[in-house]
């Protein structure tokens, strides 16, 4: 982005990505003191969160300006990343039960 385009945008952009992640904020806030079961609050908090984060990366990472094709690679790779992370718990939870003499 050229500083003659950062100009033209000027601040209202910010201030309304700023204004909706408080209002996202302020929604997690209701949330937590809603007297509702543990996985209803699990799912709308992940819903917020998701909302929440995509808004976030798609503005300050400026994913928004990008070809759809790259949005899509960012989102699978993301995906995948967090996927294969979870690989390891397995082993995590096999050395919680046996020790360091399990094979």
């Amino acid at each position: 982005m050229t500083t003659a385009e950062v100009k033209k945008a000027g601040i209202g952009k910010d201030l309304i990505v700023y204004l909706c992640l408080l209002a996202f904020a302020g929604l997690q806030f209701v949330i937590a003191y809603q007297n509702i079961d543990a996985w209803q609050m699990f799912a709308r908090m992940l819903a917020v969160a998701l909302v929440e984060a995509g808004l976030a990366v798609m503005f300050f990472m400026h994913l928004w300006t990008e070809k759809r094709g790259f949005v899509l690679f960012v989102l699978i790779f993301t995906g995948f990343v967090l996927l294969t992370m979870q690989y390891g718990w397995t082993d995590s939870f096999r050395l919680l039960r046996c020790g360091t003499n399990c094979s």
